[in-house]
């Protein structure tokens, strides 16, 4: 960067507005390689573009695109934030409602708020997008002044940056946001070479449980399919989006994602999609949506219209591990919550958001509350790491539990 560098920060409301190489060569950072997607699926130009056309993150469901641009002065942006106005808290997975409620019980107004996050999507992936080989200090900073702008102008209760890595999270800290931590559970590939070498490495109980589910799982002459690019069809995003509705209906009320939104990403990067589904007499019965990262599998969306024991642990956990194996994957990631994954081999990790309240008052408040609940997940994590299913490392024996 010269001194007499100039930039300019710009709000866009649609991501069309943005060209979609600029934008990926921004989001793929330090690891951006020339013509190739960004790493981390989520924070693709064409999955954020797909929310948008589909009218699954539009004004209309309280998701208003205010999304960030750093641009030099010859006009290519170096970096960039997907970020959005927000009228509620719904679709987001870190939860502020309590901090709302208060809010607005003390007079104040909490929304609208400035969410900078995927839509619907709790996933671990970079929000401050910078382009490779630029400063990243300086177009960080930029970014953060940007939103705190953005917080000034609009009169804004808060800022919200959800699932950061960790880095940006302790990034953010020292440029005075509160931090939040939370936990999730995924499955890491140590290697192994096959599902039974996976099976090998837990404790002998955790072993026999395994395949007892996956066994039972597929009794009634349940069998299962991988789809990915082309292979997938609009017949089969019919079927899947009826399973989708199901879930979301019985789960949350109103599912957040349209039926476009499947054909449109599908179309964009259907390369980066996994579609695992169950086929029961000649007709689907359940599916597990997935996106597929540079080193990650990403278990995102599930549902069924016919219920069968276990069968949605082989599709969403174990037909992901096998997946990871056979592609060399380091991980899945499992989507939100769920103790019960420790057992199929899913370990507890933490995940981060970080917050910048206007207000003093509330402010205080939030620090408050997140001090004590940062050590609450942190022993928590400590306890359920106490309950992995691995054989212990030390002796080699298998865990008795």
């Amino acid at each position: 960067m010269s001194d007499t560098e100039t930039v300019a920060i710009r709000v866009v409301t649609s991501i069309g507005d943005i060209a979609e190489e600029d934008w990926d060569a921004c989001a793929g950072g330090e690891d951006h390689e020339d013509g190739a997607p960004p790493p981390n699926p989520f924070v693709s130009h064409a999955f954020l573009h797909a929310l948008e056309t589909s009218g699954s993150a539009a004004p209309e469901t309280g998701w208003h695109p205010h999304h960030l641009v750093v641009e030099d002065d010859d006009g290519r942006p170096s970096a960039c934030m997907a970020a959005y106005l927000k009228t509620h808290s719904q679709g987001e997975f870190v939860f502020d409602h309590g901090w709302a409620d208060a809010f607005e019980r003390a007079g104040g107004r909490y929304y609208p708020k400035l969410q900078a996050s995927v839509p619907f999507t709790p996933a671990t992936g970079p929000r401050l997008l910078i382009r490779k080989g630029e400063d990243r200090a300086r177009r960080r900073g930029l970014l953060v002044a940007g939103m705190t702008e953005v917080a000034k102008r609009g009169n804004l209760s808060s800022i919200h940056l959800t699932f950061l890595p960790e880095r940006e999270w302790r990034e953010l800290g020292g440029a005075g946001f509160l931090q939040r931590t939370d936990q999730q559970f995924h499955w890491m590939n140590e290697g192994y070479q096959s599902f039974d070498a996976f099976l090998e490495a837990l404790a002998s109980r955790k072993r026999k449980q395994v395949r007892k589910e996956r066994r039972e799982a597929l009794a009634n002459g349940i069998g299962i399919e991988w789809l990915t690019g082309e292979d997938i069809t609009e017949s089969h995003w019919d079927t899947f989006f009826q399973f989708y509705m199901d879930t979301g209906a019985r789960k949350w009320g109103r599912p957040y994602l349209t039926r476009r939104f499947f054909s449109d990403v599908s179309a964009a990067m259907g390369e980066r999609i996994l579609l695992i589904l169950a086929k029961r007499e000649g007709r689907y019965v359940a599916g597990a949506l997935n996106f597929i990262g540079k080193d990650t599998l990403y278990g995102r969306h599930w549902g069924c219209i016919e219920d069968h024991p276990y069968l949605h642990f082989e599709c969403c956990y174990y037909q992901a591990i096998e997946y990871a194996i056979q592609h060399g994957l380091k991980r899945v990631e499992a989507g939100a919550q769920g103790a019960h994954k420790i057992a199929r081999g899913y370990l507890p990790v933490t995940t981060y958001s970080a917050h910048f309240i206007t207000h003093p008052g509330l402010r205080r408040a939030v620090e408050d509350y997140l001090t004590r609940e940062r050590r609450h997940v942190a022993m928590e994590g400590e306890l359920l790491s106490q309950h992995s299913p691995f054989k212990c490392t030390a002796t080699g024996e298998s865990d008795p539990r």
